[in-house]
């Protein structure tokens, strides 16, 4: 039976297509279905795919163009490598009929092939003293003087170089050499961790002291040492605000000098020696003033808990007389240099003003309900993806700051390290790293994140972090030099056990059981 069709009136009537041919009416109607379809919106959410979509085909480009830097990097250092391999090669050719002049070749060779083996020892010994070591030692059977022994035993011991090399950096100021070569051998020049020590080469003229805010009695001792200072005929230096508080309280400290609006960029200049009354807090505040050289610095323990603070403000005038006689025992506490990348950046040298922390610099997820994405790499290498609560980058001299709460390890400040600690990881396995000092990390908020990332640095300065910044850290070659007490390591171990009570017990009694003899 033919399918029939339905008209407004409710009368059957036959398709359009039974007849073979559609009539003008149908074409109408056809035409407008299609409109009505091509009109129609787009299935709802199909805009968040794309834009979903796009940001990952961003991330996916800057990946591919990472990933052709580093393969034009590795192309021109394996190029470089292939030359010095034919130089090598060349020279090896060259030395390959080389016999020991404690051979007696008299017996087995003519006389002049004895003297084109001497000619060609003699050449070699010139080389090996010119561009590093080359060690071309040889072993010889001794119970064969033969030429053919000869030449089948000699064994080369291979020769190499060894020097510091900085990716993309010619600065190396701040690399010290610390190997030492003989033939062939290394051996390491000096600990990392011997004792620093400061020696005057003439006496210190000017002196600033720094004090923590709102304290009475900090502004008392202030006072008094200027005083003191006075009398030795130094140059004083305060804070603005310390010297209005000064000369109000006498005309006396008219003398005391200050500086004003960009003066504080050329304090380094005019400072020998810097003194801090207040705690840990103060240290951090005299350091954040010098955006390069740091003078020593002398701080004195005026605050609640103090791991940079060895002295006491009791005994000022003996510390200070000694410090400035010299010679100063100093630990050179190592501060990262940060850098804000921001998404919008054409190159990677598109950076805010570097900021210098001397403890830590922290990224965390700030206000919002959702856990931290963070890409890190190390390098340009990637090292894994953080997701938790968020990051602490710390010196060696801030592990026993947020570090140590976060579940962090004390380290000595001397070590030279980047402590990689992250806050509440979503992971079990995720334990704290300590990387050595000379890479640079960069912590990226990937596009698919889903919150923006705040970053503080030694607790103050919050930046925003939106998806595609990133923050790039690495050892900075001006370190804070702090006085000692005793030794860095005396005041580190005095610091931990004072402040933290660190493995304090009670001793277990000697009445209890015993072993049997």
């Amino acid at each position: 039976m033919a399918p029939e069709n339905f008209n407004s009136n409710g009368n059957a009537s036959s398709l359009p297509w039974e007849n073979g041919s559609l009539d003008s009416l149908s074409l109408a109607n056809s035409k407008k279905v299609v409109m009505e379809i091509i009109e129609q919106p787009l299935v709802q959410g199909i805009e968040d795919h794309l834009v979903e979509f796009s940001e990952a085909m961003r991330t996916v480009s800057k990946a591919l163009r990472r990933a052709a830097e580093g393969k034009a990097s590795a192309q021109a250092e394996a190029s470089e490598w292939k030359r010095k391999y034919e130089l090598e090669r060349q020279r090896n050719l060259q030395l390959e009929n080389k016999v020991p002049a404690s051979v007696d070749l008299k017996d087995n060779f003519p006389e002049k092939k004895v003297e084109n083996f001497k000619r060609m020892d003699e050449q070699s010994r010139i080389h090996s003293g010119k561009n590093g070591i080359y060690s071309h030692e040889v072993l010889r059977d001794n119970e064969n003087n033969s030429y053919s022994n000869i030449h089948s035993k000699l064994i080369r011991k291979a020769s190499f170089k060894l020097h510091w090399c900085c990716k993309g950096e010619k600065n190396d100021q701040h690399k010290h050499d610390v190997v030492s070569f003989e033939k062939g051998n290394i051996t390491t020049a000096e600990r990392s961790s011997k004792q620093i020590c400061l020696k005057w080469e003439s006496p210190p003229q000017t002196v600033l002291i720094l004090t923590k805010p709102n304290s009475v009695s900090v502004k008392f001792l202030c006072a008094e040492m200027v005083r003191w200072l006075k009398e030795k005929k130094l140059n004083i230096y305060v804070e603005p605000r310390v010297r209005t508080d000064l000369v109000t309280e006498s005309p006396f400290f008219n003398f005391v000098q200050t500086w004003k609006d960009d003066g504080i960029l050329l304090l380094h200049e005019k400072v020998d020696l810097v003194v801090t009354l207040g705690g840990d807090g103060t240290v951090l505040w005299a350091a954040s003033m010098f955006k390069g050289p740091v003078p020593p610095i002398v701080p004195f323990s005026l605050g609640s808990l103090g791991f940079m603070t060895p002295f006491h403000s009791q005994h000022y005038r003996e510390c200070l007389k000694s410090m400035l006689q010299g010679p100063i025992s100093i630990t050179l506490r190592h501060r990262l240099q940060c850098h804000v990348i921001r998404e919008a950046a054409k190159t990677e040298y598109e950076t805010e003003e570097p900021i210098l922390v001397l403890n830590e610099v922290t990224i965390d997820r700030g206000i919002s309900s959702f856990l931290t994405n963070l890409e890190c790499y190390c390098d340009n290498s990637f090292v894994t993806c953080v997701q938790g609560d968020g990051l602490i980058l710390s010196t060696t001299s801030g592990s026993t700051a947020y570090s140590l709460a976060a579940g962090g390890s004390m380290v000595h400040p001397q070590v030279p390290g980047i402590l990689f600690t992250p806050i509440c990881p979503h992971s079990l396995s995720f334990r704290p790293l300590i990387l050595p000092e000379y890479v640079t990390l960069r912590i990226q908020v990937p596009f698919n994140s889903r919150g923006h990332a705040w970053a503080s640095f030694d607790g103050k300065d919050r930046k925003q972090l939106a998806p595609g910044d990133a923050l790039v850290c690495s050892m900075s070659i001006w370190p804070v030099p702090t006085a000692c007490q005793g030794d860095s390591t005396n005041d580190f171990l005095h610091s931990i056990h004072d402040g933290l009570h660190w493995n304090l017990r009670k001793t277990q009694s000697f009445d209890g059981p015993r072993e049997s003899s």
